[in-house]
């Protein structure tokens, strides 16, 4: 039983209206480690960073139990690097600087070790890339989770219709929903994007929660209302973390624990947004995730009588 996480171990620099960062740890790979290390302690995880990578992050990942025999750290080179700034609205925000450096040329190696994992969550990379960790696996995993984004279906759709075929979960938020689906509808969406490949689609929306569809069901989950957000970036990611995290640990991958997975991912991206970067997660108790899950059972959990005339 283990959770095969593939995607960017990287540096970000963030500015929102509450504030700005300098160079931070970030990347999918490494926000989804933190989140499903809340659930699980068997996480291999396939990466690239540069020798610019300080020791103390790689370590942060080592003590949440993650195994990094498949991080390759690129002697001589840089870590891929993303700056962006975040409008007031929080949910739309513009790219001020992209370096790929080692990501340009990243051929991922999984580890024998790491071939027979039961989970596997491609976080958001090149289409190309994801298909060729699928190719590596031995045996197929009990549930295959992939991630992406509309920067992908601009350059890459066919990679990326390809890589769906083999695929149990994709998450997306909304608007590549609509993109990749040609769709406004998110229940037409969801209809299309389905016949693509996936059993199982996951529409993000951001503070207005999640939509988890099959193809003949549907759940919505809100999101928690927050006094605060101090920083969007990565909370998808964390959503995703904790999403296959519990699935892992409860190694029931039906429709009704999904529902639960769901809400365990929101839980975890709710936290997420409360520091800038990796910082509340570094933080986080266990006692603090089930407080959270409480309130978000509260938020939905009531009771109705049907008024009949």
């Amino acid at each position: 039983m283990s959770i095969l996480v593939v995607g960017t171990v990287a540096f970000d620099a963030i500015e929102t209206p509450f504030g700005k960062t300098d160079k931070i740890v970030g990347g999918a790979a490494t926000y989804i480690c933190l989140s499903a290390s809340f659930f699980t302690n068997k996480l291999n995880l396939v990466s690239v960073v540069g020798d610019d990578f300080p020791n103390n992050a790689i370590q942060m990942l080592k003590d949440k139990q993650v195994n990094i025999k498949g991080l390759q750290i690129k002697k001589g080179e840089k870590t891929f690097f993303w700056s962006g700034k975040y409008h007031n609205d929080m949910n739309t925000r513009d790219t001020i600087e992209t370096q790929l450096n080692v990501l340009e040329k990243f051929d991922p190696i999984v580890p024998e070790q790491y071939q027979n994992s039961e989970f596997l969550m491609l976080g958001n990379l090149m289409p190309s890339i994801q298909k060729k960790v699928l190719d590596q696996m031995k045996t197929r995993p009990k549930l295959v989770v992939l991630d992406t984004m509309n920067f992908w279906m601009d350059l890459f759709l066919d990679d990326l219709k390809n890589a769906l075929k083999e695929v149990d979960v994709l998450t997306i938020n909304d608007e590549e929903a609509r993109q990749l689906s040609g769709e406004y509808s998110l229940v037409k969406a969801a209809k299309v994007i389905l016949a693509m490949g996936p059993k199982y689609l996951i529409i993000k929306k951001g503070e207005h929660g999640a939509l988890l569809f099959n193809k003949e069901e549907v759940f919505f989950a809100p999101a928690l209302p927050l006094e605060e957000v101090f920083d969007p970036t990565g909370a998808g990611d964390c959503f995703a973390g904790g999403f296959v995290g519990y699935l892992e640990k409860t190694q029931d991958v039906s429709f009704e624990n999904m529902k639960r997975a769901v809400i365990y991912g929101s839980a975890m991206a709710s936290f997420c947004v409360e520091k800038f970067g990796t910082k509340r997660l570094t933080e986080l108790t266990d006692e603090d995730l089930e407080s959270r899950v409480k309130e978000f059972v509260d938020l939905v959990q009531f009771d109705i009588s049907l008024v009949k005339n």
